[in-house]
Parts: structure tokens; sequence; C-alpha cells
């Protein structure tokens, strides 16, 4: 890359994950952003001319979009952050997310095609991971995972119904074909050879996310405890930044003693994760709590782009206290 300013391409910048990408990254010394005119936004032979010109181009924009974008861009060096769906389960794309493992990083590092994640799968991913690998969760369960996001994940379209003049609902669940753009990488990325069951839902607020899983004995196939799924999640994720463990049975997050907001870590790039359980029962409940539009988009986009370019991850971006 280059060793004055590194030369970024928002392609998609005036959508919700584009917005917020460029805002982070508008006032940095170490960043020349490169723009296309209004007029050239939709003209794919500019748009393939300015990316090959860039260091790294983040591609916020539909499937159909990026995979005739990158028909075009072919093999050019320019580091690629796609943020659409398209290449997240691809074997010659890396997966966007530092975390994952103690060498993703320098998988990332090696890679000019990097996949930036989905929100809901962060957060599925982050829970599930460590304790498939660990053999907490079996690799062929089927983990049920529920999750609710504020409406800017639906982008602008949904963002029009929660903030126009018309009656809302306060909160749904979708996605009730059990198909959702999320579950593949979540398959993926879990090391599960089934797909889970994932029951997304949106509430009548802008931003923020829970995603759930119950570990229950049907998908451990044995007796396991709250403390034993806590010890994996936190040597998982030990000394990790944006990706937290809580205390097990934490009661400190939870608002009036009870209540865990899913708006609690808006406009940062933490995630936090929590594990509760009734071992008697031989019931727990694994929580990740993100920002949709931070760890789950924008800032992790950014987080890779730290990376890439050799500057502290967390330039740029607010970790929670």
């Amino acid at each position: 890359m280059s060793t004055n300013k590194t030369k970024i391409f928002i392609d998609g910048q005036h959508g919700t994950t584009g917005l917020k990408i460029h805002e982070r990254l508008k006032d940095r010394p170490d960043v020349e952003l490169l723009e296309l005119p209004m007029a050239d936004r939709k003209d794919l032979a500019k748009r393939v001319e300015i990316t090959k010109a860039a260091d790294i181009a983040v591609l916020c924009l539909p499937d159909a979009a990026v995979k005739e974008l990158m028909a075009a861009v072919g093999d050019a060096d320019t580091c690629v952050i796609d943020a659409s769906t398209a290449h997240r389960v691809a074997d010659d794309w890396t997966f966007g997310f530092p975390e994952l493992s103690k060498t993703q990083r320098q998988k990332l590092l090696a890679s000019n095609r990097i996949s930036n994640p989905g929100c809901y799968s962060t957060g599925g991913i982050a829970l599930m991971h460590p304790l498939v690998e660990a053999g907490v969760i079996r690799k062929d369960a089927t983990p049920a995972v529920f999750g609710v996001s504020g409406y800017t994940g639906g982008g602008k379209e949904l963002i029009a119904v929660h903030e126009g003049p018309n009656e809302v609902e306060p909160f749904g669940i979708y996605g009730v074909e059990l198909t959702h753009k999320h579950v593949p990488e979540m398959k993926k990325y879990s090391g599960l050879t089934h797909a889970p069951l994932f029951v997304p839902s949106v509430g009548h607020y802008a931003q923020g996310m829970l995603v759930m899983v119950p570990v229950t004995r049907d998908i451990t196939g044995k007796k396991v405890t709250a403390k034993d799924v806590h010890k994996v999640l936190a040597d998982h994720y030990e000394g990790e930044t944006f990706v937290t463990v809580r205390p097990l049975a934490d009661r400190k997050w939870l608002e009036r003693d009870r209540f865990l907001r899913a708006d609690r870590l808006t406009d940062t790039n933490s995630m936090e994760l929590a594990v509760y359980g009734n071992d008697a029962e031989e019931n727990i409940l694994i929580v990740a709590s993100l920002d949709n539009l931070g760890k789950g988009a924008s800032g992790a986009a950014v987080q890779v782009i730290n990376l890439k370019t050799g500057v502290d991850e967390t330039t740029g971006l607010a970790v929670a206290a």
C-alpha cells in the first residue's frame, strides 16, 4: 500500500453503512478519500477505474452490483472490503472478523479480498464459534439463534418507515422462511454442519442489537454448566479490545437490575458477551450485545482498514467504557 496517505474509495458512501464509514474516516490525516461526482456514481467504467486507483475499496452495495463490479475489477491489487453478502462464504475471500481466531489477523493481513461480516452473524459467530471449537456445542447440532436489532439495520427503506409520519409496529419478528441472508456465514464460521435456526426481529429504536443463543443439552449432548461456557468464551477473547466477556451472571449492565437494553453500545465498536444459567435445569443463555452499525457494520470495516494500514485498531473507533 501507499507509504503516504492511504487512498480509500467507498462505493455506496451515501447508504447507511457507507455514510458511517465515511464519517469515521473523513477527518483522518492518514487517509485520502477518493470520491466520484454524483453524476458518475452508476458509471461502471468510472467506478472500476477509481477502485483500481485506490489502496482500499469498501463496497457498500447490493450483492448484484458488487458482483458486477468485481467481475470488471478482476485481480487488481486493490484491497477490497465487501460489506454485502456476496462473498461472505466464498473460499477465496477472508472473513473480516479479526477476533475469530488467533490466526485471523494474519489471514486478513495476507488477503486483498475481505468480506465484512453481517451484524447478526457477528454476534452469533462470536458466541457459537468458540463453543463449537471447544466441543461444548456439537458440530452437528442445530442451535437456535434469536436476534433483535434497531431499525437502521434495515437500511434507508426501514428507516423511512420508522421515522415517517405513519404509525409503526413497536416490535416484530421477520425472516419466518428461516432463510435469512446471515445464516450461511453463521453456519460456516461457527463450524456447524447444519444451519442454525435463526429468528431475527426489529424494534422501534434506531441502533443496537442483542443476539441470543440458548445452550441446552440437546445441542451439547452432555452436562455443561454456565461456568464451563463462560470459561471457554473468556479464554477465547482474552486480551481483545473490542470483544469482551462480562463476569459470569453479571447484573451490573442490567437496567433496574433486570433489563438488558439492546441499544447500550450504540456508536461504539464494542461487543460484549454474557452468560447466564440455571444449572439445576441445565439451561444456559449466552448473549452478545453490539451496535448493528458499529461492530456489526461500519466499525468492523474501519477496524480491518486500521489493521491493513498498520495503525492501532482502535483508531477512529469508540470502545465502550
